[in-house]
């Protein structure tokens, strides 16, 4: 599994409490997406299973690391939902949690892993409350969740929430470089459009899918000089919801762009989209862009069986309506 660099700290500040039995036996990993949490509750449980740790390393010889290499370890459990499932039931928590009540097949340690702590039904997640209520010996449990306020409230009462947050901009930006040939504009643009996150900034830099951002840009430039609607087919897409969180973030850049705060532009690649955003419309109009935007992502997102060329269609001339010459200041 790949290590990042922004993950030294956070796990020698994990291992020291370990080490000085100061762990808290749930921990629940509070990160957005790209910032490599599972990387970091992998490498913890390593050294936790290791037999004969050195220092802040597990030896990487030992049965116990034998076995987590191959991914084979008896007593470290992985609780996710089911291919094409979209929640994790009861039945799998109990499963594994009463395991947990039984000797340690290799006599150490035993670790829970929920990927998506959100995935557990509401059932679930009272059935895993009473373990953590009154946890077996020896027994970790690693949450990572990317909204911890969805969880069930008594849930995260019981764990110790360990915020993982994304590395100073110009490290991100050297860890960028390393990965993929663009230029700084271009990598702190992927940057500041995944909140920070270089993992997310490196799966968006994937070619195919910054063209794609690209041509929402040109397509966009185009459309707000002519017609409105001709950026209807980049938008009707099954990744529709990034292409208006891209859109969205080009027009709280104009926002910015009008209150004198131009630096701090997510889209420093693109300036003159930004720019004619904000010619074109005016504070008010920008504000209520940027909210039509976002209901309209949220309903793609969140209405099952919804009409999305319809959707987009009956949007876009709404906005157009506010880019209308009265729109202006």
């Amino acid at each position: 599994m790949k290590w990042y660099p922004w993950l030294n700290q956070p796990y020698r500040n994990i291992i020291a409490r370990h080490q000085q039995q100061q762990a808290h036996h749930a921990l629940l990993i509070h990160a957005i997406d790209g910032m490599g949490d599972e990387a970091l509750i992998w490498g913890v449980s390593r050294w936790l299973m290791c037999q004969q740790p050195d220092g802040l390393k597990s030896c990487g010889h030992c049965h116990g690391c034998q076995l987590m290499q191959a991914h084979t370890h008896p007593d470290w459990y992985r609780l996710e939902a089911e291919k094409g499932k979209a929640s994790l039931g009861i039945d799998a928590v109990r499963d594994v949690t009463e395991k947990l009540y039984h000797f340690a097949q290799q006599g150490g340690a035993k670790i829970v892993w929920l990927p998506d702590a959100a995935q557990l039904t509401e059932a679930a997640a009272n059935a895993l409350l009473k373990t953590l209520e009154e946890p077996p010996a020896n027994c970790w449990f690693f949450l990572s969740a990317r909204e911890p306020t969805q969880l069930l409230a008594t849930l995260r009462s019981r764990c110790l929430t360990w915020h993982l947050p994304p590395p100073d901009e110009n490290q991100g930006v050297s860890w960028l470089q390393h990965q993929v040939t663009q230029s700084d504009t271009v990598l702190r643009t992927a940057l500041r459009l995944c909140n920070g996150a270089p993992g997310a900034a490196l799966a968006l830099l994937e070619p195919t899918r910054w063209q794609t951002r690209d041509a929402l840009c040109e397509a966009l430039n185009r459309a707000l000089t002519t017609d409105i609607l001709l950026l209807l087919p980049t938008l009707n897409s099954d990744n529709a919801a990034e292409r208006l969180s891209w859109l969205i973030a080009l027009l709280v850049d104009a926002m910015k762009l009008q209150q004198g705060a131009g630096q701090w532009l997510a889209n420093s690649d693109r300036p003159e989209v930004v720019a004619q955003l904000a010619q074109q419309l005016n504070g008010s109009a920008l504000h209520a862009s940027v909210q039509l935007w976002m209901q309209c992502r949220a309903q793609l997102l969140e209405v099952a069986a919804l009409n999305r060329e319809l959707i987009l269609t009956d949007r876009l001339l709404m906005w157009g309506r506010l880019l209308a010459p009265a729109a202006v200041d």
